[in-house]
């Protein structure tokens, strides 16, 4: 996936990973598609790790791994500032 495709997806994983757990979390637009990014990655590196499969475009497979990714980098923000 080419660095737009990772910025278009990224929004929309932060966006439904924050419509999933709302709540005071930090930022943004640009906040909201760096855990959208980093969500793909972390549920990427899962996935593969899994053996699931891994983020590699915009299928269903990647698309859920992604969500999963971003809602547990939520969950981690959440326990550390606590």
């Amino acid at each position: 996936m080419g660095v737009f495709s990772w910025i278009i997806m990224g929004l929309f994983v932060g966006v439904l990973a924050k419509w999933i757990m709302p709540g005071k979390d930090p930022g943004g637009l640009i906040v909201t598609i760096c855990i959208g990014i980093a969500g793909a990655f972390v549920g990427g590196l899962i996935g593969s790790l899994l053996g699931i499969g891994n983020v590699s475009g915009f299928n269903m497979v990647s698309f859920l791994l992604s969500i999963g990714g971003a809602i547990l980098l939520l969950i981690l923000y959440r326990v550390i500032k606590r």
